[in-house]
């Protein structure tokens, strides 16, 4: 799902055949990485590499960019059963610590086995990184998802995608250009060689688990167990535009879970007396600062507008801990609490958001070809706006895509189920990003080569992320035995 916020809150031929790669070299695939530390706060054991790939698969002796690799070895070396390979989130978020914050949550078992080996995919952080040198009012987050105006009109987002298309394709360089899903696929095969692995697991989680669905279907032969965590759909005719229409009905779904808990008794940050005032609620206080925004220093935009509060709802839905943000923001906007302290982005975190935002915009535009009409777009925002007000039509507006000069290089991959059965999707019932009805879609495509865990939980990411015993004991099972269920499970709350 295309999702720039993560990094910015601290921060995909149809119908492919298996595609044949260039190896390489036998000095080069035998040599291995060097293993150095790691540079941050990060756990002692995570040690750090580099691995070079083509910048252009079809020139595979031309010009070389970078990824940076990192690993925990396995913790029982007599255990080992080789490589969890976890590919991050976004399109654009950083994998390089994952190991350092996995190895606090994972259990020993998986810990004893695997070497918890992340990367920095093309372009993002260390490997080589983009940037499009946008503007710092255009790294607001209501810009860069497109929110409508009060009154339903996009022509301000219009001029936000054309603006941002237009300066990415400026200053983003040939290494923005070359990113894409594909080859995501190709790079994480590459590091698979690097690593001399002849068979490859993986953990994936949000826009990873499209990545490594695509690296499924791309390279079959090459995959061992796959978890794909909070799942995308992967329509090939929309890929990550189905993604961000996805928002609507994954909002709906999760928002009665926030409700509840924002109308709990002793919660020192309720906002009303029963589950069932808060949404009327939450649509009045929005509509309100729509007409009237609240002046904010040091926030971007520097006012709490209804906008603001529509995308601090949006990014609360993620995990039950950010509920309190949305809930002591409608309180502020209610007038019952001042407003947050705002400041502007320190500047490392600025550069991280730069970063996120051109990967984003390089993976979504690239992957597939969108809808170039500014009327259609309109139209199917004052049909979301009626449909689903809590998130007014935003999840099928206009975005930097519609105005990308370059086509895509290639169609995007179409995720079937040719390959061994070997994959096991962990789902959350009411997951705001990449909703339930998504992932069905996803299962759909894989068929028998997968099985799905469902987990009676709100919120995105399932595995050792969310305390259900059930559906972590699900997918430990798998990692460390390699059986999968004999068929889709469901696991209840708690």
């Amino acid at each position: 799902m295309p999702n720039f916020n993560r990094t910015a809150a601290a921060a995909t031929a149809a119908a492919l055949a298996l595609t044949v790669l260039t190896a390489l070299p036998a000095a080069a695939a035998s040599k291995g990485p060097t293993w150095t530390a790691c540079q941050g706060k990060t756990d002692p054991r995570q040690q750090c590499a580099t691995v070079t790939v083509p910048l252009d698969y079809d020139d595979p002796d031309g010009e070389q960019i970078t990824l940076v690799i990192s690993r925990i070895p396995a913790a029982n070396p007599g255990l080992r059963h080789g490589v969890l390979l976890t590919i991050p989130g976004g399109p654009g978020g950083t994998g390089l610590d994952i190991p350092t914050s996995a190895a606090k949550r994972l259990p020993q078992s998986v810990l004893d086995r695997y070497d918890l080996v992340g990367f920095d995919p093309r372009g993002v952080g260390r490997s080589t990184p983009v940037s499009c040198g946008l503007d710092t009012a255009d790294l607001a987050m209501v810009k860069l998802r497109p929110w409508p105006a009060a009154d339903g009109s996009i022509d301000g987002n219009v001029a936000t995608a054309r603006r941002l298309a237009e300066t990415c394709a400026r200053n983003g360089g040939p290494v923005l250009r070359s990113i894409s899903t594909p080859n995501e696929a190709r790079d994480i095969d590459r590091i698979r060689q690097a690593l001399g692995e002849r068979r490859l697991s993986a953990w994936g989680t949000s826009y990873g688990t499209y990545a490594g669905a695509v690296y499924a279907t791309m390279f079959p032969r090459q995959t061992d167990r796959i978890v794909l965590d909070s799942n995308d759909d992967p329509d090939p005719s929309k890929v990550e535009r189905g993604w961000l229409a996805n928002y609507g009905p994954g909002a709906e779904d999760r928002f009665p879970d926030f409700a509840r808990w924002a109308a709990a008794p002793g919660n020192p940050d309720r906002v009303a007396d029963t589950p069932e005032e808060v949404r009327p609620l939450f649509l009045d206080l929005a509509a309100r600062l729509d007409r009237a925004p609240l002046p904010w220093p040091g926030a971007n935009p520097a006012e709490l507008n209804g906008n603001v509060l529509r995308e601090t709802m949006l990014e609360s839905l993620y995990a039950d801990a950010k509920f309190p943000d949305l809930a002591r923001l409608m309180l502020a906007g209610l007038g019952r609490r001042p407003l947050p302290a705002a400041a502007p982005l320190p500047e490392p975190v600025a550069q991280a958001v730069q970063n996120t935002v051109a990967v984003s915009v390089g993976t979504l535009c690239n992957d597939v070809t969108w809808p170039a009409d500014p009327a259609a777009y309109a139209k199917d925002v004052a049909a979301e706006r009626a449909a689903r007000p809590l998130t007014a039509g935003m999840p099928v507006n206009v975005m930097p895509c519609a105005f990308w000069p370059f086509a895509p290089a290639e169609p995007p991959v179409r995720v079937t189920d040719r390959g061994p059965a070997n994959i096991l999707l962990a789902q959350n019932l009411r997951d705001p990003a990449t909703p339930y009805r998504g992932a069905l879609k996803l299962r759909e495509a894989l068929s028998d080569r997968a099985r799905m865990v469902t987990v009676d939980s709100g919120g995105h990411d399932v595995y050792v992320a969310n305390g259900n015993p059930c559906g972590d004991a699900v997918v430990t099972d798998f990692l460390v035995t390699g059986r999968r269920p004999a068929d889709d499970t469901y696991c209840p709350a708690g």
